[in-house]
């Protein structure tokens, strides 16, 4: 049952998490909150009983969240490595005060039952369906086409507008140029970036996508908020997300 105190929204997850630091495992639970810090996706909470004996020492005081109150800063110890969590022990959200938050990023690894998670802990109402198109696909920059196919993959996901993923073969990489940018999704992987016409990070791709989205290795998408797409000839309106 998912529940919202303020403006943040928790629900319990049935899901074993477990999350190592070290090689060892830190914490390891079937009891997860998922905890919507940030409206994009939520995080992991951990039952504080469910943390590796010996793990935690209380380290000072943490932040301060205007919905989630005082944190009290830990230092999580395991197999010669050092990370940080957060408690919120007399926060105003009475669920999560038995729970520590562990930061993502200082932790080595995190998993759902046996599936290894990256980037950040996946939402469970995000969906993500990739089916092949032969809609004629062209992408437009300053009146210029930069691809155009009927090849195409489109990827559907929960909350995004619909991106139209192109045969290289099919996208003029004449007019792009390589960046140094690159970017995290726990549902695709890691991807690359191409200015085009010296518009920066306007197109990227997925080398090595993550298996539920391999259907768009090496594919090419574009922003559909920042430049023009035609679809069978109608001129798409371009959305406003995030990204814009």
């Amino acid at each position: 049952m998912t529940t919202t105190r303020g403006r943040v929204r928790l629900e319990p997850t049935a899901k074993r998490v477990r999350v190592y630091l070290g090689g060892l495992p830190v914490a390891d639970t079937s009891s997860a909150l998922f905890v919507w810090e940030a409206p994009y996706y939520p995080t992991y909470y951990f039952p504080l009983k469910d943390v590796a004996p010996g793990a935690l020492k209380e380290s000072g005081p943490g932040p301060h969240s205007p919905s989630r109150g005082d944190a009290t800063l830990y230092t999580v110890t395991s197999g010669g490595r050092e990370a940080t969590g957060l408690v919120y022990a007399d926060s105003p959200i009475e669920e999560i005060r038995e729970y520590i938050r562990f930061d993502w990023d200082s932790m080595d690894s995190w998993f759902e039952e046996d599936e290894e998670v990256f980037f950040h802990a996946r939402d469970p109402y995000t969906r993500i369906d990739i089916l092949p198109s032969s809609r004629h696909i062209r992408v437009e920059v300053d009146g210029q086409t930069v691809a155009e196919s009927r090849n195409g993959r489109i990827l559907f996901e929960t909350g995004l507008p619909a991106r139209y993923y192109l045969p290289k073969t099919d996208v003029r990489f004449d007019l792009l140029e390589a960046t140094d940018t690159v970017t995290h999704c726990p549902y695709k992987g890691s991807a690359e970036y191409w200015s085009v016409n010296g518009r920066e990070d306007l197109a990227w791709s997925y080398r090595t996508p993550l298996p539920e989205s391999q259907k768009i290795a090496g594919l090419v998408a574009f922003y559909n908020e920042k430049l023009d797409i035609y679809v069978d000839g109608e001129l798409e309106t371009r959305p406003k997300t995030k990204f814009s």
